[in-house]
């Protein structure tokens, strides 16, 4: 293959965003977790909640070290690979990388605190609420970062005049049209995959030891937790197809293979797009684009054939769309059906199927989160800066993008590898039961 650093630059930036939206991901997730762990052990009285708290606290700690290398990677990489970008649009999202900077300080600082402050209070609530600033800053931080992102898709708050930026104004830039939606699905995702990641870890643990009364509580808190959040990152994410409609409708159309504006569009699954634009083996749903886009089943929706062939974004982006969609619809399913059994049905033994496909939900909810930034991503091009910059002159000339591949491949494996290593280590030495059981835990409530 010959070189090009256009292709290397975006394979080294897609891989460390790949590897880094898992920490980033359970970095704003799990704190919510914890909190929601620690406030059901208060509220309850109940020693196994709080333990679930505790436990969940040391394995983040864990997740947010490798986080914070992975963004410092990112950062490293905007500047290396895409200078000409940083260049143009660096001064417009210098304030949302500032207050980046500023949220995770403020996280790390009370992270530590309520963590070397467990059993320091008289009144446990207050160690709770030591929760809430941690609960906040891992938020902002990503809402501070989701606003660069939502910046290059609906770029404003600027003048570009013979490659020079002017006239700018950081506030407008950072509150553009893409920022609510895009805020609103990368919070509630995050969110509802950690959730289910904590309740396959929970899964695991109860098909080894089914009659385990801690790992019962705890995979019933994270389904109920996973159901809130699978139902409003639906709903967002309903919002978010609405926006593209309006401010990027060649994004919805590639992802929909919808060629030609009309009305009563029919939303497509699966299928194969032949050389004419024929459609076949896929699932046509009746009007469901046109209610996605703009909820009305006779709306019109602007086909990919009103965008420029050179500034379309690549029809694979379909495929990525669809398994999201379809990712999203399984994990809501599951999580209703597993509260249904524990409300409603008053079951205390989860079935083996049930766990299994429980099991399964943590991989597929993170296989989610990727399919959606490379969906996101791969749908904006070719621009970097939409309607200002094309992706290919925003990248690096440089020479070397091929050994820093290498490179950071190489980085990305040993990190991988020792997190694992070390988290298996840390939960293997400090045994659940054995924990209970030094804790002077011996019973409690069952429900």
């Amino acid at each position: 293959m010959a070189y090009d650093p256009v292709l290397y630059s975006r394979m080294l930036t897609e891989l460390t965003f790949a590897f880094h939206i898992i920490f980033a991901t359970v970095g704003v997730g799990i704190p919510i977790m914890i909190a929601f762990a620690e406030w059901s052990g208060i509220k309850r009285n109940d020693p196994y909640y709080l333990l679930l708290a505790r436990r969940w606290a040391r394995g983040f700690v864990i997740t947010v070290a490798v986080g914070v290398v992975t963004g410092t990677a990112i950062g490293l990489q905007l500047s290396l690979l895409w200078p000409s970008f940083m260049r143009v649009a660096g001064q417009a999202i210098a304030l949302p990388l500032f207050m980046e900077t500023f949220a995770f300080f403020f996280e790390a600082i009370f992270l530590g605190i309520y963590l070397y402050t467990w059993d320091r209070f008289r009144k446990p609530i207050t160690h709770f609420l030591l929760s809430i600033p941690v609960m906040l800053g891992s938020s902002a931080s990503a809402f501070f970062i989701t606003t660069v992102n939502a910046f290059m898709n609906t770029p404003q708050g600027f003048k570009l005049n013979n490659g020079s930026i002017t006239d700018i104004e950081p506030l407008i830039a950072m509150f553009n049209p893409a920022t609510p939606t895009k805020v609103a699905h990368v919070l509630s995702s995050a969110y509802m995959t950690s959730a289910f990641v904590l309740a396959a870890i929970a899964g695991a643990a109860l098909l080894k030891k089914r009659d385990s009364l801690y790992h019962r509580k705890a995979l019933k808190l994270t389904m109920v937790a996973a159901l809130i959040f699978s139902i409003t990152t639906a709903l967002i994410g309903d919002l978010s197809g609405k926006f593209l409609a309006i401010y990027q409708p060649e994004k919805l159309a590639a992802a929909e293979w919808h060629f030609e504006t009309a009305k009563q569009v029919p939303l497509v699954l699966g299928g194969i797009l032949t050389e004419d634009h024929q459609i076949k083996y896929g699932l046509k749903i009746p009007y469901a684009l046109s209610i996605l886009a703009h909820d009305n089943p006779n709306s019109v929706v602007q086909g990919l054939n009103e965008t420029p062939v050179n500034e379309r974004p690549p029809l694979i982006v379909h495929y990525y769309f669809d398994s999201m969609v379809s990712i999203g619809i399984f994990l809501t399913v599951l999580s209703m059906l597993s509260v249904w059994m524990v409300y409603k049905l008053k079951s205390i033994q989860y079935p083996s199927w049930l766990l299994r496909l429980i099991i399964l939900s943590g991989p597929l909810a993170i296989l989610g989160i990727e399919l959606g930034w490379i969906y996101a991503e791969v749908g904006r091009q070719p621009w970097i800066l939409r309607g200002y910059m094309k992706t290919a002159r925003g990248a690096t000339t440089s020479t070397h993008v091929d050994m820093m591949l290498l490179l950071f491949c190489i980085l990305y494996v040993a990190i991988g590898f020792t997190l694992v290593k070390v988290l298996r280590k840390m939960f293997t030495n400090s045994d659940v039961q054995e924990e209970l059981t030094s804790r002077g835990i011996e019973g409690g409530p069952t429900q």
